[in-house]
C-alpha cells in the first residue's frame, strides 16, 4: 500500500468521485476521504454505503485541510466552486478536477488558485449511463485512460505525483494541452453523444412509431444509442455549452459525412457504401486491440451496472 495523500477531499460525489473513493480506499492512497455534495440526501448516501469518512455541508469545509482536492462537479460551477474553497486551500495543495473538457474549465478554475496551491487539471476517460454515490466500483478506471493538462509552470513533482495516483488506481496516464484535449473529445466522446440524444429523440418525435414499438423492438444499435443519451443531462449540457468550437468543427465533418452517405444510398452506390462500412469497421477493431473495449457481453463494463 502506498499512501500518496493525508487528506483527499471529493467535491461532487457521484459516479466518478464514488468510483475514486473506492479505488483510492482500495489501494491505500489516502489517510482520509473526505467529500461534499450539493444535495443532502447524496451526502447521507455516501457516508452510509462507506464512500467517505466524512461529508461536509459545504465545498469550503471539505477542501479545508486537504492536500488533494479533486472537482468532480459539472463544468459550468467548477469556477464558482474554485472561487468558493481558495481562501481555505493548503499550503501545497494540490486542486484537480474530472471535466470532458479543459480549455474552459482552465479558464474558470486557474484565475481563484492562490499561489501556493497546485492546479493540475485531469479528465478521466470512464463512466457509465449511472449517476449518484451508489453508480460507483473500483474498477471504474481499470485500463482507462486518464488524460492531463497541466500548465506550463505547474511544478513537476505534484504533476507526477497525482499521475501516480490515477495510475495506482489502475489508469494509463497521457499529457497533452487542454487546446488538442478538446478537439479529440469533440470526436471520441461530445459529438457522438450528441448524435445519440438526436437519434433518440428522432425516435421519440417519429409519430408513425408507436412509443410501444420502439421499446420492444430496440435493436442493438438503438439500444447503444439510448445507453449513451441515458447520461447526466447537466454535465452534458455544460459540455456542450463550454467546448463549442470543437464541437461545431467535428459536427460540421459528421454532416458532410452523413450528406456524401445519403446520396450514395440514393444513387445505389453500393461500392462507396462497402468502402466505407470497411473503414469504419476497422477501426472498431483497433480499438479492441488497444484494450480499450472488449466484445464480452456489456461491452465489460461493470456487471451490477447493467445495459
Amino acid at each position: 500500500m502506498t499512501q500518496l495523500y493525508n487528506k483527499v477531499a471529493l467535491i461532487g460525489l457521484g459516479l466518478i468521485a464514488g468510483s475514486m473513493a473506492l479505488a483510492v480506499r482500495r489501494a491505500g492512497l489516502a489517510g482520509e476521504i473526505v467529500g461534499h455534495a450539493r444535495s443532502a440526501e447524496t451526502r447521507k448516501t455516501a457516508l452510509d454505503i462507506g464512500l467517505v469518512d466524512a461529508v461536509f455541508d459545504t465545498a469550503a469545509e471539505a477542501a479545508q485541510g486537504a492536500d488533494l482536492v479533486v472537482l468532480c462537479v459539472p463544468v459550468g460551477v467548477m469556477g464558482a466552486i474554485a472561487q468558493e474553497i481558495a481562501p481555505h486551500l493548503a499550503q501545497n495543495a494540490t486542486v484537480s478536477d474530472v471535466g470532458s473538457v479543459k480549455k474552459a474549465i482552465i479558464e474558470a478554475v486557474q484565475p481563484h488558485m492562490p499561489d501556493h496551491v497546485h492546479f493540475i487539471p485531469a479528465h478521466p476517460l470512464a463512466g457509465t449511463e449511472h449517476s449518484g454515490p451508489r453508480a460507483g466500483f473500483a474498477d471504474l478506471f481499470k485500463n482507462r485512460w486518464c488524460l492531463f493538462t497541466p500548465l506550463p509552470d505547474t511544478d513537476r513533482a505534484y504533476v507526477e505525483r497525482l499521475q501516480k495516483l490515477w495510475s495506482l488506481m489502475g489508469a494509463n496516464v497521457e499529457e497533452m494541452d487542454a487546446e488538442h484535449h478538446d478537439l479529440v473529445l469533440a470526436v471520441t466522446s461530445h459529438t457522438p453523444h450528441l448524435i445519440a440524444y438526436t437519434m433518440v429523440g428522432v425516435a421519440d418525435d417519429l409519430q408513425r412509431v408507436a412509443n410501444k414499438e420502439v421499446i420492444d423492438f430496440s435493436a442493438a444499435g438503438f439500444r447503444d444509442f439510448t445507453r449513451i443519451a441515458a447520461s447526466d443531462p447537466t454535465m452534458w449540457r455544460d459540455v456542450f455549452l463550454n467546448n463549442k468550437e470543437a464541437t461545431l468543427e467535428i459536427l460540421g465533418r459528421f454532416t458532410e459525412e452523413l450528406f456524401d452517405l445519403q446520396r450514395a444510398i440514393r444513387r445505389g452506390d453500393g461500392e462507396q457504401l462497402f468502402d466505407h462500412f470497411t473503414r469504419t469497421r476497422a477501426i472498431r477493431r483497433s480499438i479492441i486491440d488497444a484494450g480499450q473495449d472488449t466484445n464480452a457481453p456489456n461491452f465489460g463494463r461493470d456487471p451490477k451496472a447493467g445495459d
